[in-house]
């Protein structure tokens, strides 16, 4: 049998030349796109035999980052907060927690007219005086008050005297000018020592009872006021009686 025979076949040299000429580039790359086509598939088969220019292109980075209505009102919202924040901070930042009036520290969250009786020599109505002769209102706290507030009140505090009624002060006639005055703070504790110390001095009968430690005011001591152990009554005056 005749065996057949390429008519014209290709030598040797020239499939090796062909072969040469085949980039290894050219060679990776079909080989990927291949693996592409097997893993992703038709796009077609995938959306539904819908081509892929008529899906609708997805919304990009700066599309996203533009604020809708709602995003705008809930950016108004918020500064709102912030703002409202701010002021109270601003307000706790102005509010005196202690305040000092007559050398005595007050309470900032107390209104004035219970605030104002922590100071000895000023009482519940003394206090409502003093908040209405300064111009402020008695249902402020302390510590709402502004500067020229507080100054104010100090100037009456300290001119009491002048601007209270007499019968309305707690030191009438005073020993050395013979006028209304109204002591408050310490003044009080150093006037009452003054004063005893006057009436010993001049030999009164109400210093000699302070100074023997006795009632002043004609209190009766059989019965009370009495010092020392408490022994009763003893036995020779009950058989005296007997």
């Amino acid at each position: 049998m005749n065996r057949s025979v390429d008519e014209n076949p290709m030598p040797k040299d020239s499939r090796d030349e062909s072969i040469e000429n085949v980039k290894p580039e050219e060679v990776s790359t079909s080989s990927e796109n291949e693996d592409l086509q097997q893993r992703t598939g038709d796009t077609s088969k995938k959306i539904g035999g819908k081509d892929a220019t008529s899906i609708e292109s997805k919304p990009s980075a700066e599309e996203k980052k533009q604020p809708t209505g709602g995003d705008k009102e809930k950016g108004v919202g918020e500064k709102r907060k912030k703002g409202e924040t701010v002021e109270k901070k601003a307000e706790k930042d102005e509010f005196k927690y202690i305040v000092r009036l007559a050398n005595t520290d007050l309470d900032g969250h107390k209104k004035i007219i219970h605030g104002l009786t922590k100071i000895k020599g000023i009482g519940l109505h003394m206090a409502v005086f003093i908040a209405d002769t300064a111009g402020v209102d008695r249902e402020m706290k302390i510590g709402d008050l502004s500067d020229a507030q507080i100054n104010k009140i100090k100037e009456v505090i300290e001119n009491l005297g002048d601007k209270a009624p007499g019968w309305m002060v707690n030191h009438r006639r005073d020993y050395d000018t013979g006028k209304d005055i109204h002591l408050v703070s310490s003044d009080v504790d150093m006037r009452l020592r003054e004063d005893i110390n006057l009436l010993k001095m001049i030999r009164s009968y109400r210093g000699i009872r302070h100074e023997l430690g006795l009632p002043v005011r004609g209190q009766r001591t059989r019965s009370n006021g009495r010092t020392g152990l408490a022994l009763g009554v003893s036995r020779k005056e009950q058989r005296q009686k007997k």
